[in-house]
């Protein structure tokens, strides 16, 4: 009786209890979902969880608009979720089935690896002086994370660079300076959940408040009154975004910097959009633009209101021309003669003379315009120009960037410049840049464009006007300043006119070049004045201006082009640190694309993109179809060089990492010399190292990249005679798959670097030359299969786990990368990274933090080298600490090897050389060294009879004599 009462009792008590417990988790729910809705959960693609696809999860609508456009980009390549930081929590599988759901989320605990009792060892994420808040999520480069998932995006939008046809989604109004957010304090869990639905509320009311003070038109260009209290509160909180060479700190709000003006405003600056890039700018000058800018467009001053239209028919020209192959044979008796453009940039000169000589014909001309940034390829196309007589250079320089104005203001002086050149008949104008090939060969194009010579070619959107509008941003005003497209706000499209566009990729025959150089009728002059303030204008200038001139009935919709888009991996928003808009570009050719060169059906003679440090296979594949192989045993068909830095550049140029670096290799290389040539007692294959290098190229073979080739000085010890020498260094290999190798087979490859090419993804920074201060990249390469969660981790140079994370891989996943927000500076060191499959070893990779022995090009001052070298703050990488995974995956901390780097932190001098070259020693070998003038090393060889050496023979981009039937090639 007794025991069935207390069995009553304690079944009441349980059932009480579990009722407590349930109310309890749902009241914690509810806390976690009301979290997850705020400002401060919502963040950008570096650090955000992510959807299938590599797109970011949903972020609630009424936030949409305050995101910064970094934050709508896609962390992973090819359909990987985002890392999933693991905080307070260990490692877990996500359940294998659906692309997108989360699935159920288990704690999985790693198996006992030794040392401390499993038990008692700290578990990741949980701090050294207190736990962290279960709200706690990783921290991303902008203080936030992304919630919102990125729409998907066709692939048949013919424009070249603007945004795709279904940009409907990707909100390009959002250019304000970024707020710099709090981070979550460790009592944040603690606040109530009325509070956090107070303060929510309060926040959608200041929004509403800042809709109704709208002075022009749209949401996006929402007025803040300078004189209104709460917007200087508001702009104060916002902070310039911070340089991705800083430490990753979330900071509070400060106020934003007073503007300075030569002049003061003409009216009050009141458009957000206008504020933005006005905090965003750098010089006085630009500020004083963006502001004269805004001032004439808001009084009406600016813009066109109607345009004349001078084209007779309605709607556009319906002109269709034929492609017949054997057209070459029925050459007229007056062909055409070219005027090619080559508007070009960068640093791959052997490319575009591979490209010049494919195009050339000495009955053809050649005006070569060089972006004034690139002055080492000005050098080389300048030295190569001189030796024809039909190939000419422009005397005045431009900033051609991505979607500038500039880019139209090049083609229309480059078209002034031509028709004054009366000693130049040509007929025809045709626009390329180093990136384009030619399809076809010089007597197809000819025939084709002497049949057609009074049309116009150009490629049009192919989608309705109005969208096209929108899609394009012609309906918001522009400036380019500071290298940068500033967005202004919002205008109207003149009336009377119809606006079209396309590609900026185009043949113009000579009467309408004409008509648009010189004609001052309403047309030309107001088009030329609304396109001076237009994104990507040369999209749509000359395609408005044609279909509204009398030369309207000469417009063919073919630019007579092929442009290989891939709309997933091409519309990143890759160019929103050049303009204020997402934007698409091109991806390179690969040789499984060749079949699209040999279509007869079409009228195409030129293809883009090609870029050699991608892959030169395929432009191999296409010169030799079109004019054959080149001799058995020609060198240097398979290599490619290119040149990054150049001794007329100045070592201001280059930044410290590589300046350190490049002396570095050329320390190996004279110690490779010394080692292997000289025989004992001799000094004659001995060197001292002298001055900073003369130039750097890289170098490829077979499309795999072999290293760095260092020319420089150096003392011969046995002369003491300065020579001239080159340096060839290779990275060693340093991903390994697991030993013994786990049943986890989908990892292929995994690399470490910075500049990563979501494009064609690749790091552009060859070699992986990192630093301190720099932020790198873990990326990983995957073979198809099933979905699975890996744990990538990232180990220090004396074993200081510095991050953990999970990774969701979809079954589709190619490649996947993310950028840890580490706190720096790095520690200098070979650094390890570990990715693990349930907690079993699958690979690891490693990576070089170099010390640095320059700071702002001088030697480093010991304060200096204290402050780089010593490792971030406290050893704290991240607000959590992993230290309890030391045991758990057997990587013990060595109390010497962390006072060895202590002791390495304060070195200067010689000392921090031998440091230096110790650590570069073990990630880059010296292959081989050669002489580029006399030397006293007996067995020294020639850098000419080398097949690796920059200075070795490279045929296929050598130019020489004009042949006789006028070509090159």
């Amino acid at each position: 009786m007794v025991a069935a009462l207390c069995a009553r009792r304690l079944a009441r008590r349980s059932h009480s209890a579990l009722i407590a417990a349930l109310t309890v988790l749902l009241l914690q729910t509810l806390i976690v979902w009301n979290f997850s809705s705020l400002d401060s959960g919502a963040g950008d693609h570096r650090g955000g969880e992510q959807h299938a696809g590599g797109e970011p999860p949903p972020v609630p609508r009424r936030e949409r608009r305050d995101l910064p456009l970094e934050s709508r980009a896609a962390v992973g390549g090819g359909g990987g979720r985002g890392p999933q930081p693991l905080g307070d929590k260990l490692p877990r599988e996500r359940g294998g089935g659906g692309g997108g759901g989360h699935g159920e989320h288990r704690p999985q605990h790693p198996p006992h690896r030794g040392g401390p009792a499993a038990g008692a060892a700290q578990l990741p994420g949980q701090a050294l002086e207190s736990p962290p808040s279960p709200f706690t999520s990783l921290e991303t480069q902008d203080g936030y994370f992304s919630h919102r998932p990125k729409e998907k995006m066709r692939t048949d939008s013919n424009n070249e660079n603007s945004v795709p046809k279904d940009f409907e989604n990707i909100d390009n109004s959002n250019f304000a300076p970024r707020t710099q957010r709090q981070k979550h304090q460790p009592d944040l869990g603690k606040k109530s959940l009325s509070k956090q639905k107070e303060h929510l509320k309060k926040k959608l009311e200041q929004e509403e408040k800042v809709k109704e003070n709208s002075l022009l038109g749209k949401g996006s260009n929402e007025a803040l009154q300078y004189s209104n209290q709460a917007a200087q509160n508001s702009s104060a909180a916002k902070a310039s975004p911070k340089s991705s060479k800083q430490p990753h700190v979330r900071k509070n709000g400060v106020g934003s910097p007073e503007l300075k003006y030569d002049q003061p405003p003409r009216c009050d600056i009141s458009g957000k959009e206008a504020i933005s890039a006005l905090s965003r700018s750098k010089s006085k000058q630009c500020r004083q633009e963006i502001a004269e800018i805004y001032c004439q467009h808001k009084v009406g001053k600016l813009m066109p209101e109607k345009v004349t239209r001078f084209c007779p028919l309605e709607g556009k020209a319906n002109n269709n021309v034929r492609w017949d192959e054997d057209s070459v044979e029925y050459m007229p008796a007056n062909p055409v003669r070219i005027a090619f453009v080559l508007i070009v940039h960068g640093r791959a000169s052997r490319q575009l003379q591979r490209m010049f000589k494919a195009i050339y014909h000495k009955d053809h001309f050649y005006y070569i315009h060089v972006d004034k940034r690139s002055n080492y390829l000005h050098r080389q196309v300048l030295q190569f120009a001189g030796q024809y007589q039909n190939v000419r250079v422009t005397s005045w320089r431009m900033a051609t960037i991505w979607g500038g104005a500039s880019l139209l203001s090049t083609y229309l002086q480059s078209m002034r410049d031509l028709m004054e050149m009366t000693d130049w008949p040509w007929d025809f104008f045709i626009n390329l840049s180093a990136a384009d090939y030619p399809i076809r060969t010089n007597d197809q194009l000819v025939a084709f464009l002497s049949r057609y010579r009074d049309m116009n070619f150009l490629k049009s959107h192919g989608r309705d006007n109005a969208r096209f509008i929108r899609k394009q941003g012609l309906d918001r005003l522009f400036l380019e300043c500071d290298t940068h497209m500033w967005r202004l706000g919002d205008r109207k499209i003149p009336e009377g006119i119809t606006v079209d566009g396309g590609s900026d990729w185009f043949l113009l025959n000579r009467k309408f070049v004409e008509y648009v150089t010189f004609s001052n009728d309403d047309l030309v002059t107001k088009m030329k004045q609304f396109y001076s303030y237009t994104l990507l204008p040369a999209e749509s200038f000359f395609h408005t201006v044609l279909e509204n001139s009398p030369h309207c009935d000469t417009m063919v919709d073919n630019n007579l082009r092929i442009t290989n888009w891939n709309r997933k991996l091409g519309c990143k928003c890759q160019y929103k640190h050049i303009v204020d808009w997402c934007g698409c570009s091109p991806n390179d050719f690969k040789p499984a694309d060749f079949h699209r060169f040999q279509q007869t059906a079409r009228p195409t003679f030129f293809a883009r993109k090609f870029e050699a440090v991608v892959n030169q296979e395929i432009i191999g594949q296409l010169d030799y179809y079109l004019y054959g192989n080149y001799p058995s045993g020609t060198p240097g068909l398979r290599s490619y060089w290119e040149n990054v830095y150049d001794e007329p550049d100045g070592i201001h140029s280059i930044s410290d990492v590589t300046l350190t670096m490049y002396h570095s290799f050329t320390r190996l290389g004279l110690r490779r010399a010394e080692s292997s040539l000289h025989a004992d007692g001799e000094n004659s294959c001995r060197y001292y190292p002298m001055g900073h290098p003369v130039s750097v190229h890289l170098y490829f073979l077979a499309d795999r990249f072999q290293g760095f080739l260092i020319k420089h000085h150096a003392t011969n010890l046995a002369v003491s005679k300065l020579e001239t020498l080159e340096t060839w260094v290779m990275p060693k290999k340093v991903f390994k798959i697991a030993n013994p190798p786990s049943d986890f087979g989908r990892l292929q490859f995994s690399e470490i670097g910075t500049d990563w090419d979501a494009k064609e993804r690749i790091f552009r920074n060859f070699g992986g030359l990192l630093g301190p201060m720099d932020e790198p990249v873990g990326m990983q390469k995957w073979g198809k299969g099933p979905n699975v969660t890996v744990t990538v981790i990232w180990v220090d140079p004396v074993n200081v786990i510095a991050a953990t994370y999970d990774i969701l891989i979809e079954s589709s996943a190619e490649f996947t990368h993310y950028k840890p927000p580490l706190n720096l500076p790095l520690r200098p060191g070979v650094w390890t990274v570990k990715i693990l499959h349930h907690w079993v070893p699958v690979a690891e990779t490693k990576f070089l933090v170099t010390p640095l022995t320059f700071s702002n090009r001088q030697p480093i001052k010991p304060d200096e080298s204290l402050k780089l070298h010593n490792g971030p703050p406290r050893n704290a990488y991240m607000e959590q600490s992993f230290q309890g995974l030391n045991p758990v995956l057997n990587i013990p901390i060595n109390l010497a090897h962390v006072e060895q780097a202590r002791r390495n932190a304060a070195i200067t001098g010689p000392k921090l050389e031998n440091w230096v070259d110790s650590l570069v020693g073990g990630i880059w070998s010296a292959v081989d060294i050669c002489a580029i003038g006399p030397t006293a090393c007996p067995v020294m060889q020639t850098c000419s009879q080398t097949s690796w050496s920059s200075l070795s023979p490279d045929p296929k981009s050598e130019l020489g004599a004009i042949k006789p039937d006028g070509r090159l090639r």
